[in-house]
């Protein structure tokens, strides 16, 4: 189950990037060429996250589909397998345009408010 070295991947990315602030949401971009298990991946973070430091930070999966695009007669053709041929020639010299991404492309991040109210500006809803 690669899904939980992923999992885990995503993780230390997630608390790198974090700096200690809490982290409400992380979307991950995943290609279709990495052949992840979705529900697979999902379990594996919840196992990861629960009682830790990211507990009840939601992991999005944005799936990225394998593009192929042929050198030959410049068709290009969205995989449904993993199989690099091209759709109207079947000719396998192709360039993968898409389908390997694997990255957190976003993250939310919660950012912590001063209790302390301004007073210097004469405005009572300013917050320093």
């Amino acid at each position: 189950m690669h899904e939980l070295a992923l999992g885990e991947a995503i993780v230390d990315t997630v608390r790198r990037h974090a700096g200690g602030r809490s982290v409400r949401r992380v979307t991950a971009r995943i290609g279709h060429m990495r052949q992840v298990v979705p529900d697979a991946l999902q379990f594996a973070w919840e196992m990861l996250t629960d009682g830790s430091d990211l507990a009840g930070c939601r992991l999005e999966i944005d799936h990225v589909p394998a593009v192929i695009t042929c050198r030959g007669c410049g068709s290009t053709t969205t995989l449904e397998f993993p199989i690099l041929l091209c759709d109207a020639c079947d000719s396998a010299d192709v360039e993968l345009v898409s389908g390997e991404e694997f990255l957190v492309a976003t993250m939310d991040v919660a950012e912590e408010v001063s209790s302390s109210w301004s007073t210097t500006t004469g405005d009572d809803s300013a917050v320093s």
